[in-house]
């Protein structure tokens, strides 16, 4: 599967347990990236010169920057960080892997609340999120707080009402007395693409597009 081009395509992927996962789904259409297997490397950018394929890794929040401005052609995110950052990028495939869901989350006692829409207070991760849910889509008043740690706290300590968050099973919720009450959308990992690179190597990303898509079916 070699390629005859001089141009590199760059991938960016989200670093942990994500990258992990994309490595074996690339792997099992041909990519695959050797240097990346010593654990030991402090290299920053890895290639594959066959293939013609750079490839490195990233923070999430970071790899959707790096697409829009076309410092990786590709890239591999989570869909609640793609809906946060909202950049400039093609979202092209859904991975179906780190499945969960985007909820809004709180003490039973919260529901009426939102059943009502009465003015609430929403503490996330998430804010960009949490402002498209209750403004545009729910067309409810909400003072949006934003945490960077265990947003799970807002509601015990009585900073916010509900939270907006991740939820994968749902164990932590029930363990600090709260529960999923409104359900956002459903997440996993996605494939995104720069705009300019799409139309400049159209054949060599539909084409890995293509070779995915199929692996997943």
């Amino acid at each position: 599967m070699r390629m005859e081009t001089d141009r590199y395509l760059t991938f960016a992927l989200t670093k942990g347990r994500l990258a992990e996962q994309t490595l074996k789904l690339l792997g099992k259409v041909g990519i695959e990236c050797r240097e990346m297997q010593d654990k030991a490397t402090r290299k920053l950018i890895f290639v594959n010169e066959e293939l013609k394929l750079r490839l490195f890794l990233a923070k999430g929040p970071d790899v959707p920057t790096y697409v829009e401005y076309g410092a990786a052609d590709i890239g591999v995110a989570g869909k609640d960080t793609i809906l946060e950052e909202n950049r400039n990028v093609y979202e092209v495939l859904d991975l179906g892997i780190g499945k969960c869901r985007m909820c809004v989350c709180g003490p039973a006692s919260a529901r009426e609340r939102l059943l009502h829409h009465e003015r609430i207070r929403v503490a996330s991760k998430y804010p960009n999120i949490a402002k498209d849910y209750f403004y545009n889509k729910k067309d409810q008043t909400a003072d949006i707080i934003k945490l960077n740690g265990s947003v799970e706290l807002g509601p015990l300590v009585g900073l916010s009402d509900v939270i907006v968050d991740i939820v994968e099973t749902g164990g932590t919720l029930k363990e600090n007395g709260l529960e999923v009450l409104e359900v956002i959308c459903p997440l996993s990992a996605r494939m995104i693409v720069n705009p300019v690179s799409l139309r400049m190597e159209t054949e060599r990303i539909k084409g890995l597009i293509m070779r995915l898509r199929g692996n997943l079916a």
